[in-house]
């Protein structure tokens, strides 16, 4: 047992200084966790924010055909700053320039049948386009103000205030402090984005510690040496494993660290007030859940990697487990849904949404318990494969041709 643990210890340190010199393990499990997704939010909520002012700032181009049923309404856009009435044009083109973005929206009036006076609004706009949206929403607040003032009109002239003209009212109460919004949204986000870098750093590293020792003719020299197949297997898994998780905390940290400078100029202070970083009691959690999809990962594409004869051709056969790990995920981009007893049946999915039920404070340690021994057994499994793997000549001396789906096939023929 000793000579073994010794000799796991040196090969470990000797893949793990044989992967910190390839650049795109590096690359793949260090530098894309901490600044790919801090630089995409980034770009994305600028993005957002530059479209939402450039819409903000377009002057809507509205025609009215005929004026003078409401004339208090043509005044009222035509004072407005960000809105143009636009004059001279053949009403029976109106529709087609609306779909043109020529103009952006079109303002009718229809008498209204149940009293005198009062006056329909009917608009005609383009709402796959943006600018047309915009239109039709100042059009709708001009209208709201216009008939407010209206009916204050009407209510003085029967002795009314405009308390006596409301026949009820309904007022929202939003229980949940900013501080509960952010855990919210860091509930939906880091979870996928931990089983994404976690799965992505484990990818480069299992295919290249099987297909990549491989290409190099560096696997048979391996094989070659005094260490057992269990102590050399086991060193290379553990690497794997390690950039993985080590892929997904960094990932976390980095997300965490820049969201709230990331957010501020679209929320401005209510992204302070939201309090955007990771919870500490949820800090023991997420680690947990790294370590172990880490694990999982790791030993899932190691064994589909190992049948591979080049790094290509690695990379190749482990993108299936790629997607097929990271789709349960994505049950947690939900924000409603949470641990329940099935879904903690379900690997990935279950320690997913238990970190994000661990964020907003309302994890149940039986659930997650569950989701661990879930996801260990399906690890254990996989390493059992592994294990058996190993033992067959054709695999690991790389005679046998085909993919693990076909090694598969070929054991169940009788």
């Amino acid at each position: 047992m000793g000579s073994f643990l010794r000799d796991l210890g040196v090969l470990y340190r000797r893949e793990l200084r044989s992967a910190l010199r390839e650049r795109s393990i590096v690359v793949n499990g260090i530098l894309i966790p901490i600044f790919l997704y801090p630089v995409l939010l980034w770009s994305l909520f600028t993005a957002l924010t530059f479209v939402q002012g450039q819409s903000e700032g377009f002057v809507s181009r509205v025609v009215i055909p005929d004026p003078g049923p409401f004339p208090e309404l043509t005044a009222a856009l035509a004072d407005r700053s960000d809105v143009r009435i636009v004059e001279g044009l053949a009403p029976d083109s109106l529709s087609a320039l609306v779909d043109r973005g020529e103009i952006d929206a079109v303002v009718r009036y229809e008498a209204a049948a149940a009293l005198p006076g009062n006056v329909g609004v009917r608009v005609s706009f383009d709402r796959s386009e943006g600018r047309s949206r915009n239109a039709i929403e100042r059009i709708d607040e001009t209208v709201d103000s216009l008939r407010a003032i209206r009916l204050a009109r009407e209510a003085a002239a029967l002795g009314l205030d405009t308390v006596a003209l409301r026949v009820f009212e309904v007022e929202a109460e939003d229980v949940a402090t900013d501080e509960e919004g952010g855990r919210l949204f860091l509930a939906i986000v880091l979870p996928l984005f931990l089983t994404l870098m976690v799965a992505l750093g484990c990818f480069i590293p299992a295919v290249d510690a099987t297909a990549g020792e491989r290409e190099r003719s560096t696997w048979e020299t391996l094989w070659t040496t005094g260490a057992s197949r269990g102590s050399i297997v086991l060193a290379k898994y553990l690497l794997v494993a390690t950039i993985g998780a080590l892929a997904g905390v960094l990932n976390v940290a980095a997300i965490s660290l820049s969201l709230g400078s990331i957010l501020t100029p679209l929320f401005g202070d209510q992204a302070e007030a939201m309090g955007l970083a990771l919870p500490l009691d949820a800090i023991p959690v997420m680690m947990a859940v790294a370590v172990l999809l880490a694990l999982l990962f790791a030993a899932l594409m190691m064994v589909l990697a190992v049948f591979a004869r080049t790094f290509k051709e690695g990379q190749a056969m482990v993108v299936p487990a790629y997607y097929l790990a990271v789709l349960p995920a994505l049950l947690g981009s939900s924000p409603d849904r949470g641990l329940t007893p099935s879904v903690a049946l379900v690997p990935v999915a279950n320690v997913a949404l238990g970190l994000k039920d661990a964020i907003l404070g309302r994890d149940e340690p039986a659930l997650l318990l569950v989701a661990f021994f879930v996801n260990l057994a399906c690890v254990v499994g996989c390493l059992l494969l592994a294990r058996s793997l190993v033992l067959r000549e054709e695999v690991v001396t790389g005679t046998f041709e085909g993919s693990f789906w076909s090694w598969l096939r070929k054991r169940r023929r009788p």
